[in-house]
């Protein structure tokens, strides 16, 4: 059964001189470019307010995007049976705690075993949804919180908060390697990367991005960070991080190869060598919940993995008793 559909957003300046599909594409990732060439050639698609059918006209930045469509049931994802750590639900929301090795939505070389799987067979309503209630995403080895919406009106409120960055909050935290002075914001537009099409990079013409950061703890070569995202593009604190060449440990997509310190122990060496994953943590998220109105807010702790580098980092420095500036 079709289920009613709703979008917006603003074209962004930088896609200035981008075809009608092309910019919506960029502005809607979650919907592939010949779905939405349909919904423009199908009326479904309003430009300033005006119905455009026409996938050629050209952006100029700015423009108000309304797209009103129909979706299909999620019918051609398989339900599975995937545990699913729930750490909040009502009949709207459900708030997960992501592991590790675990990918969101199903996609090219991950066909299955993947969060939308599990929703679909713990919830099988849940594929009247868009994309099964996925409203934001994590990296395949990016730990912690997600929020799902359980019905289309909820999830186009989350969509529409996230958008217009209000009342949605996500802080992580992340380990960098090198020692940072200071907190800071990093406001670069980031992009696909011109020849390694599975990294992400700072780029001119990109989609506007912004990260809030802050020092948490220093080590000797090494920084802990608290970070707030104020959007949220594909890669963000990775690409942002390593912009400032200060790659997250374990990050071998964006740098992250281990660096002790001078005359690091033995533990501290192999840990790092050890730690095959971005340090990366969905910490907190915080949102105004789209039904009730009431401001909710989760914490998820750090897992093992993270506790046992950072103590290891830790106990490096006070051995040693200053920084490796």
């Amino acid at each position: 059964m079709a289920q009613q559909l709703e979008l917006s957003s603003t074209v962004n300046e930088s896609q200035l001189g981008q075809r009608l599909d092309q910019a919506l594409a960029e502005l809607f990732p979650d919907y592939s470019r010949s779905r939405i060439k349909e919904w423009i050639l199908a009326d479904k698609v309003s430009v300033d307010g005006e119905i455009v059918n026409k996938p050629r006209v050209k952006m100029m930045g700015g423009e108000e995007i309304v797209v009103q469509a129909e979706i299909e049931d999620e019918k051609r994802w398989e339900a599975q049976d995937i545990p699913l750590n729930i750490v909040y639900e009502d009949d709207d929301i459900l708030v997960i705690n992501k592991p590790r090795d675990l990918v969101v939505h199903p996609g090219a070389g991950c066909p299955d075993g993947t969060v939308l799987n599990g929703l679909l067979y713990r919830y099988p309503e849940i594929a009247e949804v868009p994309r099964a209630g996925i409203v934001h995403r994590l990296d395949k080895d990016t730990t912690g919180l997600m929020v799902v919406a359980k019905n289309i009106p909820t999830q186009t409120r989350l969509v529409r908060a996230l958008q217009k960055r209000k009342k949605f909050t996500r802080e992580y935290e992340a380990i960098a390697i090198g020692t940072m002075t200071g907190g800071g914001t990093v406001e670069k537009a980031i992009g696909r990367h011109s020849t390694k099409r599975t990294h992400m990079a700072v780029q001119e013409l990109g989609k506007p991005a912004i990260t809030h950061y802050r020092v948490v703890e220093h080590f000797r070569a090494h920084t802990r960070l608290r970070l707030r995202l104020e959007t949220g593009r594909t890669h963000q604190i990775r690409v942002h991080m390593a912009y400032l060449n200060h790659p997250l440990i374990g990050d071998q997509l964006y740098g992250g190869r281990p660096r002790p310190p001078r005359n690091a122990g033995d533990e501290l060496i192999q840990t790092l060598r050890k730690f095959d994953r971005q340090a990366l943590h969905a910490v907190m998220l915080r949102i105004e919940h789209p039904t009730t109105k009431e401001v909710m807010e989760w914490h998820a702790p750090v897992p093992d993995d993270m506790v046992h580098l950072t103590e290891v980092l830790r106990a490096d420095t006070v051995e040693f008793g200053d920084l490796d500036y």
